[in-house]
């Protein structure tokens, strides 16, 4: 029987970074506490100047933290540089040698350790299999697309055995049809090869295709860590409903399972919440998805209201109806039930929306930010 490691792979303990000459309360990453466990893909996602990028140098030993530890497999590498940590890292550039084949490329790093001739070609052969190049090991990355650039950057890294593989944004400088077919490969490898993978991205659906679990962040903090279903299906904060894809979010008071607007119009029904007190100040969020135009079911809330905007994308339309003055919802319906285009309401028209009061969450208003409080912090 397989006992469980005792340790996590990451732990970052309370780990803050403050740049110097940046006022006392400028944090790029602010008391971040985390554990990633062995053999975990585990995504930093967040906007530009979250901080995600700053705690993955950070992990990596490119840069210090103002307080606070890393931890690797429970040893503390918070003063060691990052040669002297069993982690690689898989950067935005990739930064290739541009005059070595790829074998050579991909041995670099083994050569300089001193490991044997017959071991490095073992080796190397076998990642740049693992990567699908295994019969182009003479070619140089000049010769090479963006995405096969991508997976001798990853074989490189990977060659090394790191106990830990630290990709910033590795994807990204690649087209749209390419990068969704690297974040299949990636995550396929990552599986065969069983290494822990750290991943920075600001892109939401990216981060919800790859991850085991993803720590979603803002102005140096982590908002909300869990799986994907859980961050996706169950935000905690108004900040993850709306970052993590589309989320109709309406301010108002709790009242007696209802959410009535702050900009007045139709109490909103959300079902009873034992949680949520009377009177309370909430924000009420709803999914695009999770609201109906059609084919009511029993229990459903309806509302009325009028289609203000279409907007077609394929295999989805998606509706903006005005329910009273200042508040109007997305409505996102699938194609195969309107498929064709007279079907489909262009502006205007008054419809009956419905949801399910479950599928309404009700969240915390945030706190007014104080004048002087705003961070500075970089991504």
């Amino acid at each position: 029987m397989q006992h469980p490691h005792p340790h996590p792979a990451v732990r970052l303990d309370r780990v803050s970074k403050r740049y110097a000459g940046a006022a006392a309360d400028a944090y790029a990453v602010d008391g971040i506490t985390l554990d990633i466990a062995q053999g975990e893909f585990f995504s930093l996602l967040g906007p530009s100047g979250c901080g995600k990028t700053t705690l993955l140098r950070m992990t990596g030993g490119f840069a210090d933290p103002t307080a606070g530890s890393v931890l690797l497999d429970g040893e503390d590498v918070t003063g060691l540089p990052p040669d002297k940590r069993n982690v690689n890292t898989v950067f935005q550039s990739y930064a290739l040698f541009d005059h070595l084949s790829l074998a050579d490329n991909v041995a670099f790093g083994l050569k300089r350790k001193g490991i044997a001739r017959a071991e490095i070609r073992r080796r190397v052969a076998d990642m740049l299999d693992l990567v699908q190049l295994g019969h182009l090991p003479d070619r140089k990355p000049p010769t090479l697309s963006g995405g096969q650039r991508q997976r001798v950057a990853l074989a490189r890294a990977l060659v090394n055995r790191p106990q830990v593989l630290l990709l910033d944004e590795p994807l990204a400088a690649l087209d749209l049809k390419l990068r969704r077919q690297m974040q299949v490969e990636l995550k396929q490898i990552q599986r065969e090869v069983g290494i822990t993978f750290v991943f920075v991205t600001h892109d939401q659906d990216e981060a919800l295709t790859m991850s085991d679990r993803l720590a979603v962040m803002n102005e140096g903090r982590v908002e909300q860590c869990g799986t994907p279903e859980d961050v996706y299906e169950r935000p905690t904060s108004g900040f993850v409903a709306s970052f993590m894809g589309t989320s109709n979010l309406v301010a108002g008071t709790y009242r007696a399972g209802e959410v009535v607007p702050d900009e007045g119009g139709p109490a909103l029904p959300v079902g009873p919440r034992s949680d949520v007190a009377d009177g309370s100040r909430v924000s009420l969020s709803i999914r695009p998805e999770k609201i109906w135009l059609s084919d009511f079911e029993p229990g459903m809330a309806k509302l009325s209201g009028i289609v203000r905007e279409t907007v077609y994308s394929g295999p989805t339309t998606t509706y903006f109806i005005e329910l009273a003055p200042g508040v109007t919802v997305s409505v996102l319906e699938q194609n195969t039930i309107r498929s064709r285009m007279e079907d489909r309401w262009s502006g205007g028209e008054e419809v009956e929306i419905g949801w399910k009061p479950e599928h309404c969450l009700v969240l915390d208003r945030p706190a007014a930010r104080l004048p002087g409080t705003d961070r500075r912090n970089t991504s």
